[in-house]
């Protein structure tokens, strides 16, 4: 039986897809479709998950939304708030075509002056490239064998005396072996770990090259003579130890973080 982690994406196709770069910095959500409550809500839920996950930048493509009276126009006011909030700032953008009756609302609105619009997708991610800023990160590239979570663990606490995170060096080193070891058992790929330093926490990003999203497995209460089933503990450990974890697509596979920081402020929920 499946249990389902607050923070991994399984979207309609149809109308919303989430994916993330090979370095998982800029984060492109597409929504499509005629913007209604339904919609609304699913879009308020992606958008929260983006931001959880605390990249570099968020770049939202609404060049197929139907919002014929730019009533989505408070969501992404909301969004780019509680994204400038975050410490650091997560950087967002919105790609409207100029010929869209929401683009004419965002004009009126002033929202230029706070959140940039762009056309297309390309002119979004070139602008936020030259903006990124140059965040304390390592990378790490593996092959999927056994001694990989190992030297997973070395880097993490490499990254906990540079940056002078000494709470989160237990957490993150376990939490980092067990998404290691998940993705060697389960991907069999070449693996990347990227590190960053998001304030007074740590990211922790493995990618691997299987589109298989994790599965966070409900345990069975261990019986009486028969031996303890490890399976799907790695997981749990994850779900019980990281601040807050998920998962999201790439263009050739799919990116599992997880985060360990201190407690932050309650974000307001999107309008």
């Amino acid at each position: 039986m499946g249990v389902r982690p607050p923070y991994l994406f399984d979207t309609d196709a149809a109308s919303l897809s989430v994916e993330t770069d090979v370095e998982g910095a800029v984060t492109i959500m597409a929504i499509r479709g005629t913007w209604d409550r339904p919609l609304w809500r699913r879009t308020s839920t992606a958008l929260r998950k983006c931001l959880a996950e605390h990249g570099a930048a968020v770049i939202v493509d609404l060049s197929a939304l139907d919002d014929p009276a730019a009533e989505s126009a408070p969501t992404w006011i909301t969004a780019q708030s509680i994204a400038a909030s975050m410490q650091p700032p997560v950087q967002m953008a919105l790609c409207v075509p100029p010929d869209l009756i929401l683009a004419d609302r965002l004009q009126e609105l002033g929202v230029r002056r706070f959140l940039p619009v762009y056309a297309k997708v390309r002119q979004a991610r070139v602008a936020l490239a030259s903006r990124l800023p140059l965040t304390e990160r390592l990378v790490l590239r593996l092959a999927p064998d056994p001694i990989a979570p190992s030297l997973a663990r070395n880097l993490v606490g490499d990254a906990c005396q540079a940056w002078v995170l000494p709470q989160t060096l237990h957490p993150a080193r376990l939490v980092v072996s067990e998404l290691v070891a998940n993705a060697v058992e389960h991907a069999g790929t070449d693996i990347t770990i990227i590190l960053s330093r998001r304030g007074t926490g740590l990211h922790m990003a493995v990618f691997d090259g299987d589109r298989r999203m994790p599965q966070l497995r409900a345990l069975a209460p261990p019986q009486p003579g028969l031996p303890l089933d490890e399976r799907g503990r790695g997981l749990q450990t994850v779900h019980a130890t990281a601040t807050v974890w998920g998962a999201m697509s790439t263009p050739d596979g799919k990116m599992v973080w997880a985060t360990v920081r201190t407690p932050e402020r309650v974000r307001k929920p999107l309008a």
